[in-house]
């Protein structure tokens, strides 16, 4: 009997240590998520336009175009054409007159304007006609004409991004040459139009190579690989930048001002924002084939997220606690209690939830319950309405060490309503202020920014908030916006 007991004695002893060392084991607070903010891919159309100065191709024409535009030299031609007539009651036929025409067509000065889609010169033309040995009666006859030449260029891009032109030629006489000899007049338009006509061929076949000079291919080849780059939207609090990887560049016709040619061209590139250090620029590839362009060039797509780093709640939620400590907590069935709190962690844990940890000493002031002190951990998930800053917590638990001594007075103390209010008005953030001063930051970034050799000018127009989400990295309030964006290439 008394073995038995001997025995019975140290299975208690040791079910009593076994207790002892479980109440010690220490308690594993919420896993820590390590998940990072994930912001969507958007492809955006930015307008790309490309200027052209046709100033070099005004003077190249110039140049090109002789001054003698042609030289007439025809022999034996029928200057007045035989005639019927009745003289008398007697026909008669007046006799064929032949010459020799001679005379050079020549221009002035090229005027140069652009209106709309139309590239026009205007070319003043002088010819000087001479008539000899007309009919072997008179020895020479000088007559001299204008005409005004007006050439309309449309200008359009190959699918190889290599500039090609279509010419529309016309021009009238103001003044035919001509002579009067004998009461007739002897026009010797038909000569001259077709020296003119020769003219102006050449210069139609001239024009395309002197596009090609403009250089617009190099151009733009120079701004498709420098546009795969990262823009910096926030420099800190958090660092914020879009990375822009071009996927297509569309073409959308031109327009004229004067002898400045724009090329509206829309850059279709994938847009992603990361919050932290600069991404890696992405990858450059060749220029592809033009394509039509399919919307209005400009259209930028953008998200940016607005968050709340964890380290900076902490302090926020310490304050609260501290504050509302001034005054007891009334717990249900334990009457009020007293507490002293001390550190707090806050972080993202599992299920989209912030998790909470808050380190207190806690008093029963009226009952045998004395006094204890541990951790407790709040955890719930942070809600928002639609285009909505204000935040809340829902579905909020509270977890502990509940093998440690007192465990039941700090669970009770930090179930109360007083206790989970406070710390619920806490995280309440309303991200209000952040938003707008991220928004006015991200605002004057992006108004006109240097990226390298690019100029990227860019307002917003519109901008939605969506649903707050917690993730590893960050409480986080995604932003959606629209705006506008143009890019140019402006070597420093």
């Amino acid at each position: 009997m008394r073995g038995t007991v001997h025995k019975l004695a140290l299975v208690a002893a040791a079910l009593l240590a076994i207790a002892g060392c479980r109440q010690q084991a220490p308690f594993a607070p919420p896993p820590r998520a390590n998940d990072k903010i994930e912001v969507p891919v958007q492809n955006s159309v930015i307008a790309v336009p490309v200027t052209a100065d046709l100033t070099a191709l005004t003077r190249q024409l110039e140049r090109e175009v002789p001054r003698t535009l042609a030289r007439i030299n025809r022999k034996g031609e029928t200057c007045v054409a035989p005639k019927r007539l009745k003289v008398a009651f007697v026909k008669l036929k007046t006799p064929r007159l032949k010459c020799d025409i001679v005379g050079t067509v020549t221009r002035g000065p090229m005027r140069f304007d652009g209106r709309g889609q139309d590239f026009v010169i205007t070319l003043p033309v002088r010819a000087t006609v001479e008539a000899r040995d007309i009919g072997g009666i008179l020895k020479r006859e000088t007559a001299t004409a204008a005409a005004n030449v007006r050439i309309v260029a449309r200008l359009s891009l190959n699918r190889d991004w290599s500039p090609t032109g279509k010419v529309d030629i016309r021009y009238t006489w103001s003044d035919e040459p001509h002579v009067d000899f004998l009461g007739q007049r002897i026009e010797f338009t038909e000569a001259a139009d077709k020296e003119l006509r020769g003219a102006i061929s050449s210069f139609e076949r001239s024009l395309p190579r002197e596009l090609a000079k403009l250089g617009l291919r190099r151009e733009i080849e120079q701004l498709w690989s420098k546009a795969f780059t990262s823009l910096e939207l926030n420099r800190a609090n958090p660092p914020v930048w879009m990375r822009i990887t071009p996927k297509e560049l569309q073409y959308g016709g031109y327009s004229l001002s004067g002898r400045t040619a724009t090329f509206r061209l829309g850059l279709k590139a994938q847009t992603e924002t990361f919050v932290g250090d600069r991404p890696p620029n992405p990858p450059t590839t060749p220029l592809p084939q033009l394509s039509p362009l399919d919307a209005a060039p400009g259209k930028l797509l953008f998200y940016i997220p607005v968050i709340a780093d964890y380290a900076q709640l902490e302090p926020v939620v310490q304050r609260a606690l501290v504050r509302r400590s001034e005054r007891p907590f009334e717990v249900p069935g334990l009457g009020p209690i007293r507490a002293e709190f001390g550190a707090v962690d806050v972080y993202g844990t599992e299920g989209g939830r912030v998790a909470v940890g808050v380190t207190f000493r806690a008093t029963q002031l009226e009952g045998s319950l004395g006094e204890a002190q541990g951790q407790v951990w709040l955890t719930g998930i942070p809600v928002n309405a639609e285009n909505s800053r204000k935040i809340a917590f829902d579905g909020v638990q509270i977890t502990g060490d509940t093998d440690r001594p007192g465990a039941d007075l700090l669970l009770s103390m930090a179930n109360s309503p007083g206790f989970a209010q406070t710390i619920g008005a806490a995280l309440a953030q309303n991200f209000e202020r952040d938003y707008d001063e991220l928004m006015i930051k991200i605002t004057r970034a992006i108004a006109s920014k240097r990226e390298g050799d690019l100029m990227i000018r860019a307002t917003i127009d519109d901008v939605r908030t969506g649903r707050l989400k917690a993730a590893g990295q960050g409480l986080y309030l995604p932003v959606e916006g629209t705006g506008n964006a143009a890019i140019t290439l402006s070597p420093r």
